[in-house]
């Protein structure tokens, strides 16, 4: 599998992203996208959006998100 990590801006903001070359397909750090989304600068605050999001997920049944450990992407920094 050939990766090519890329930045991605959106709205001034960075997106950590990861091209997967054999499945054509991008993937994207969702704790960045939250940041976009939620306009919030601060990683943590993200982070923390996106885990109690993903608790009221699972909490309600939704299957959507699946219980695995985050991935490694560099940091943007």
């Amino acid at each position: 599998m050939t990766k090519k990590n890329q930045i991605q801006i959106f709205n001034d903001k960075k997106v950590r992203t990861v091209w997967d070359s054999e499945k054509e397909e991008w993937y994207f750090s969702v704790v960045d996208v939250v940041a976009v989304l939620t306009d919030s600068d601060d990683y943590q605050t993200a982070r923390n959006y996106w885990k109690v999001l993903k608790n009221r997920l699972n909490a309600e049944g939704n299957e959507t998100v699946t219980n695995c450990n985050q991935l490694k992407l560099k940091a943007q920094d």
